[in-house]
């Protein structure tokens, strides 16, 4: 999830895998028409980080009808990702259901501190471990470390969380989802000390070129959200470029971090055609080797989105 996210509200308990579960706040200010569809994609891709449980815009699109969307434009397939109990148990629920739908669990980084002054945290974490042993949960995400939310009281309980969500996804051989906000050194460190799973991927990558090249040093995968068409971030597009072919992902982060030239207006799966563009502008690639790269990159890391007949 977006460090930019804006509050949520809960609409209803979990209930049939396609209800909507959180509602984004608009706060007055944004644009909630939904954009037009875009050109397809030549070759099928995969968003491997969405959050399909909000419900955002005028025009409110359920899981069912978001996942057609992106479909009929070439995202054949999500990585729905939990950042709670409620979201994680949701996002097993719903990737149980539907082929098109693998699911992340965990606890956000940003839960840590509230669950442990709850005493709370250890239970949180072993549910966690359990939905870890479901099929259709193919990492342990979004976990990790978010030093701009939370202060220096609250560090201890997130570096706890993230080590045991570390264990978590290497003793399921899962893989393992980062949220990173002004974080970088600390989150590799703890990775390092610790020992990253063989799959790692920093969930919508906020470093630069030096931490892309960490990241290719150690296999570490890189997943680019909508942030990399902002015009602001030529940090990224330059991270993208010095980054290792094999380790680059796709995402969207929706409903947040809608990439241009929509940028603030409801996101979805079925956008990330604009991102993916961009992206084989700034690697001067034609857009289907691009996507076949992607896809394979994403399979590599979560295995096959069909569902198996024991499913």
């Amino acid at each position: 999830m977006s460090s930019d996210t804006s509050p949520v509200e809960h609409t209803h308990e979990v209930g049939a895998p396609a209800a909507g579960l959180r509602k984004r706040k608009d706060g007055g200010s944004r644009d909630l028409t939904r954009p037009p569809a875009p050109e397809p994609l030549p070759i099928p891709v995969y968003d491997n980080h969405t959050h399909l449980e909000f419900e955002d815009g005028l025009d409110v699109l359920d899981p069912l009808d978001s996942l057609a969307r992106a479909e009929a434009v070439g995202v054949r397939g999500v990585v729905q990702v939990g950042t709670d109990l409620e979201t994680s148990r949701w996002s097993a629920q719903l990737a149980a259901s539907d082929p098109r739908v693998l699911a992340a669990v965990a606890l956000h980084p940003n839960e840590a501190p509230r669950l442990d002054a709850q005493g709370l945290l250890s239970e949180h974490l072993s549910e966690i471990a359990r939905l870890a042993a479901q099929p259709r949960v193919r990492a342990i995400g979004e976990t990790g470390l978010d030093f701009f939310r939370t202060g220096d009281d609250g560090r201890a309980a997130q570096i706890e969380s993230f080590e045991a969500h570390i264990e978590i996804a290497k003793a399921n051989g899962l893989a393992l989802q980062i949220h990173d906000r002004d974080a970088h050194d600390e989150v590799v460190a703890v990775l390092r000390r610790v020992g990253a799973p063989e799959r790692t991927v920093f969930h919508c990558f906020s470093g630069d070129a030096a931490l892309a090249r960490v990241c290719a040093e150690h296999g570490w995968y890189l997943s680019f959200a909508g942030t990399l068409t902002f015009k602001n971030a030529p940090a990224l597009r330059e991270a993208l470029a010095v980054a290792d072919p094999s380790r680059v992902l796709v995402e969207t982060d929706a409903p947040f971090l809608t990439p241009v030239p929509f940028r603030g207006r409801p996101n979805a799966p079925y956008l990330m055609p604009h991102t993916l563009r961009r992206m084989a502008e700034v690697l001067e690639e034609p857009l289907d080797g691009l996507c076949a790269r992607l896809a394979a990159n994403t399979e590599r890391v979560y295995g096959a989105w069909a569902m198996d007949a024991d499913e």
